[in-house]
Order: structure tokens, then sequence, then C-alpha cells
């Protein structure tokens, strides 16, 4: 399981994410490194593996009694999408952690010889350094991020104008703000979650997902949910780290749109992430010129190109799960039209090895 690689013999081996020590070590290296985020943490990959049942993995380059490099990977597979070692997983962010640029990349070609060893046609980095012969992509995703206000009213007039106004029209709505992790604030997250994305065409992933993060992550994570009349209407799981709230999946019901209620729950969002302590918002990835892109800039958002890799094994084409690519559109097409009650049956058994 942990044997070294050939090419770097004693040095680069498997971790056993199974060992609680071990993990405590790679926890405690991430948490260290200036570029360490919540998707290098083993606690990611372990969700990852109970919420989806795909294999986690991860390599480690070791140096004396230290780590010296980390490269977190998870086994994807899927009957739609092909097989794919994947950094990281279900996340924005990822790649090599390593104390430098040439331990990484050997980390890295580690990886292309694991990805033969185990049949995966691709290795996809989201983040760190990309070897000269994989593809790069520097123009393809965008993160946003900005820091906080000191209050709540700085906080407002610092939304652009016309944003600020929609903001204020979900002020004046009757809408009940409710945030927290129990069973109840799960299931409305997930109810309101799963038409949001049937009604974009993307299959849902599946709510073991969710309660795996819940569950790792604990207070480093949470559901702020938009009510009306009782009923939720916009709903966000949100985690804490290092400083910032990232509000990771949400979205809203048909209703919401007329209520403002996506506007009032990521202002109220920043709200609370200040009241935590928080002196930033990372409103991650967006495909560039989406929709989400440009609806992110409206709330003054500067977009910030993020580096992504791509080697494919010789002959093989790289996987394929971007959904605004021509071979999914008419897939897209049909999944809008999908009873909802079929969509969330069928959706996390395909959503599960996109990864």
């Amino acid at each position: 399981m942990n044997a070294p690689f050939s090419l770097s013999a004693g040095m680069l081996r498997q971790a056993d994410l199974n060992d609680p020590a071990e993990c405590a070590r790679i926890e405690a290296f991430v948490a260290a490194h200036a570029e360490g985020s919540l998707f290098h943490r083993p606690a990611w990959l372990r969700a990852v593996e109970r919420g989806t049942g795909q294999r986690s993995i991860g390599l480690l380059a070791e140096q004396g009694a230290g780590i010296a490099g980390w490269l977190p990977l998870s086994e994807m597979h899927s009957p739609v999408f092909g097989r794919a070692l994947v950094s990281s997983p279900f996340a924005v962010g990822g790649g090599a952690l390593a104390a430098s640029d040439g331990v990484a990349l050997r980390l890295t070609a580690a990886s292309e010889e694991l990805a033969l060893r185990w049949s995966c046609a691709t290795v996809e980095l989201r983040g760190g350094p990309v070897p000269w012969h994989w593809t790069r992509q520097a123009d393809s995703h965008c993160g946003f991020i900005a820091p906080l206000a000191d209050d709540d009213e700085a906080q407002l007039l610092a939304i652009p104008r016309k944003q600020r106004a929609e903001v204020r029209k979900g002020l004046a709505v009757d809408l009940t703000i409710r945030v927290g992790r129990g069973e109840a604030d799960r299931a409305s997250h997930y109810a309101v979650y799963a038409e949001s994305v049937r009604n974009l065409g993307t299959p849902v992933f599946p709510r073991s997902l969710f309660d795996a993060m819940m569950d790792e992550f604990g207070e480093d994570v949470d559901i702020l949910t938009i009510q009306h009349h009782g009923a939720p209407v916009a709903s966000v799981l949100s985690f804490y780290d290092r400083g910032a709230v990232m509000p990771y999946w949400g979205g809203g019901t048909l209703a919401a749109r007329g209520l403002r209620a996506n506007d009032r729950m990521y202002f109220e969002l920043m709200l609370h992430a200040r009241r935590r302590g928080c002196t930033h918002f990372d409103f991650g990835r967006s495909k560039t010129d989406s929709g989400a892109y440009h609806f992110k800039r409206n709330w003054g958002f500067a977009p910030e190109p993020l580096l992504y890799g791509t080697w494919s094994a010789p002959g093989a084409p790289a996987r394929d799960v971007d959904p605004a690519s021509d071979r999914h559109a008419a897939r897209i097409a049909l999944w809008k039209r999908l009873p909802l009650p079929v969509a969330n049956r069928i959706g996390p058994f395909i959503a599960r090895g996109l990864g």
C-alpha cells in the first residue's frame, strides 16, 4: 500500500490514511504551509471517501523524520466520465504542497505512475505547481476573495450600488435567517440545493457527501438558510478556514429570485462570518465568463485566474466533466426537464463520479 516509488526510492510513498498518527502529521504539515487549505487536509479526503465511496489516497515526500511534500488524491471512477486521479476531488483547490517546487514536481511525476498502475487515464491538479509537459489551464476558472468590512452598515455600503439595491430589496422582505448544523438544517439545505442544481441541469451530489463534510469539519462548517413563511427558499453550506468564510454548496428555489433570497443569503453570511471572527469572504471559483462569474463581479469581487493542470496517459483523451461543453449540452437540457424526485433519485449515482 505505501511502498516507495521506484523513481524516488525511499523518498516518495503512498500515505496511510487509515493511520491516525499519519493523518495528524499531514494535518500539521498542511496547517503550517502558507498555501495549505482545507482541500489539502486528510479530513477532506476522508469525507469524500465516506460520502461518495471514491477511494482517497495521497502521496508523501519525506525527508528524515519530517514531511517535505504532500499531494492529496482521490481515485474517481464513473461509468459516464471514466477514471481519474483528482487533487482535490469536489474541490476548487488542491495540488501538491511542498517545501520546494522540485519536491512538488516529483510528487506530480509519481501521480502519473500511480495513474498508470490503477488504469486511470487522467490526473487533474486544481492548484500547485504544474509540470511543463502537462496541459495547463489558467483561463478556465477564477477565484474571488475580498476582505469583510468592519460593521454591518459598512458591509452593505461596500457592495456596488446596483447589487446593493438587490440586497436592500431582500432586506425589505419578511425573511427568516437560520444558522445551524443539525438534521433540520441539513435536510433543508439538501432540498433547496437539489432543486437548484436540477434547474441548472446538473445532477445533485449525494447528501452523504454533505453529511460527511459536516461531521469531519465540525465547527468549521455550518449551514445558513433563508426561510419565507417557514419554508426554506435559499441555503448555503459554508466552510471557515484561515480567517475566511467560503460559501461552498448553495442555491435557491424558483421562489428565491423574486424574494431576493439569494442576495439576502450572501449578505447575511458576510455578517455572520464577521461575527465569527472572519476577516475575508472567499466566494469560491466560477468558470470564466459564466453567469456565476459575473454575479460575483457584481458584488464587487475581482476575479483571480486559477492555474489547473491535467495529465493524460499516452493515447488517452482527458475526461470531460465541463458542464459547458458541447458534449453535455443535450444531457443538461434533458436533466432540466426531469421531475425533481427522479433527478434526486438518480443524480447522486452520476454526480459521485464527477469529483
